[in-house]
């Protein structure tokens, strides 16, 4: 197991890709602090889970695109101890027209996606230079920082971003022995595409752009993070690497 002894917190964790990688986490030895937007059944069943498989886990709400949520996720995850990886998950998108596009849905998106995960690293870094740690960083971004999709031109910016983001954090922390990378996902089967999924219209188009020639599970996302949440990827940093079964590539 890579991460032994480790201490994670996943935003965003209460579904989807973020519930699959805190799950692999689990299964990797670390003790899990579950953050979504509302501590709902959702998160409870993830951190049951969790705990029979002989982690410790607690579920933690609060909304991280605000300051004084984000100080008071990291405050109640301290009850855990310090932090050792953090990995920025939660996320929001919206399918509109550009032309349509509003100034607060343009906002909405940028200050989950971008913000959250800015204030996030900030002060999970601030926190383990005081204690004079070392730590990992993981960035979820999305195969919208490189394919085009039709009504994304809000999201697919505020994911593009984050490989800059990533790089330049990376860059500054890694004096600190701060590691900072990010995983694209591709194709996940998730609640929030569903739709595509369930739609014979548009999968047997998305899913033949794909190299492996089918959609991917959370487990295979949190795979990703695990190895570079822990020490054998001990010498990268600033990178981000695509879990898309071969659909940028192709």
């Amino acid at each position: 197991m890579k991460l032994v002894g480790k201490i994670a917190l996943v935003t965003g964790a209460g579904q989807g890709i973020g519930k699959g990688i805190a799950e692999v986490l689990a299964d990797e030895g670390a003790d899990i602090v579950i953050n979504d937007i509302y501590a709902d059944e959702r998160c409870e069943v993830l951190a049951d889970a969790i705990q029979k498989k002989g982690r410790r886990a607690l579920v933690v709400a609060g909304d991280v695109s605000k300051r004084a949520d984000v100080d008071r996720i990291f405050d109640a995850a301290s009850d855990f101890g310090p932090i050792d990886v953090l990995v920025n998950n939660a996320g929001i998108e919206t399918i509109i027209p550009f032309l349509e596009l509003t100034d607060k849905q343009w906002e909405e998106v940028t200050e989950v996606n971008l913000k959250s995960q800015w204030m996030c690293a900030q002060t999970f870094c601030k926190r383990a230079i005081a204690e004079d740690r070392e730590g990992s960083i993981v960035n979820i971004g999305s195969i919208q920082a490189a394919r085009v999709l039709p009504g994304r031109t809000h999201y697919a910016p505020s994911k593009l971003a984050i490989e800059a983001l990533t790089r330049n954090i990376s860059a500054e922390m890694g004096y600190y022995g701060i590691r900072v990378n990010c995983v694209h996902p591709g194709l996940i089967d998730t609640p929030m595409i569903r739709w595509v999924l369930e739609s014979p219209e548009i999968l047997p188009g998305v899913v033949g752009q794909i190299s492996l020639g089918r959609p991917g599970q959370p487990l295979e996302v949190g795979k990703a993070v695990a190895f570079l949440a822990s020490d054998d990827a001990s010498y990268i940093t600033g990178q981000s690497i695509y879990v898309d079964g071969g659909w940028v590539g192709k």
